[in-house]
C-alpha cells in the first residue's frame, strides 16, 4: 500500500431530522478498484451554539447505506463515529469526541449518517489520505466494508 495523497478533505453541512435519516453519499470510487481512502480525521459541530436549551448531536460513517444513528461498533460498514453536546444552562457537558477505526480502507463511496436532538444542523468535517492498493487488497476491501 502506498500513499498516493497527502491529504483530502471533505466538509459541509447535514439538516438531520429528530429521528434516523437516509444519510449523505460521499462520492469517492473512481472506478478503479486499485485505489483506496483511509479516514484520518472525522469531527462534528452544531451550526450554532447560541441556543440556550442546548443540543446533543451524532454523526457516523459507513461504507453502506445504514438508516439508523445507532452505533454498533460490531457492523464493520461503520468505520467512524463522532459525538458532542453543549448547554449554555450547565445541564449537559460541553464537549467533543471522535473515534476511529484506523484500520478503516475505502474503495467505494463513503456515507454520513448524522442526527442533532433538537433537529439543529450539523457541521462535519473529513479528512482522508488516498492510498494505491493491489487488486487483491482493493477486494478484501470491499469485502471486508460490507455486512
Amino acid at each position: 500500500m502506498k500513499k498516493i495523497g497527502d491529504l483530502y478533505t471533505v466538509r459541509g453541512r447535514l439538516e438531520p431530522a429528530a429521528e434516523d435519516n437516509d444519510g449523505f453519499r460521499i462520492p469517492l470510487f473512481d472506478g478503479r478498484f486499485d485505489t483506496a481512502y483511509k479516514v484520518t480525521r472525522f469531527q462534528i459541530a452544531p451550526h450554532s451554539i447560541g441556543d440556550p436549551n442546548g443540543d446533543v448531536f451524532v454523526a457516523k460513517l459507513c461504507t453502506e447505506l445504514v438508516t439508523t444513528n445507532n452505533w454498533f461498533w460490531d457492523d464493520n460498514r461503520e468505520i467512524a463515529w463522532s459525538i458532542g453536546s453543549y448547554h449554555l444552562g450547565g445541564n449537559l457537558p460541553f464537549g467533543f469526541e471522535s473515534f476511529i477505526d484506523h484500520e478503516n480502507l475505502i474503495v467505494e463511496d463513503l456515507f454520513i449518517i448524522a442526527n442533532s436532538g433538537f433537529e439543529g444542523s450539523v457541521n462535519y468535517i473529513i479528512e482522508m489520505q488516498k492510498y494505491n492498493i493491489s487488486d487483491w487488497q482493493g477486494a478484501l476491501a470491499m469485502v471486508r466494508n460490507k455486512n
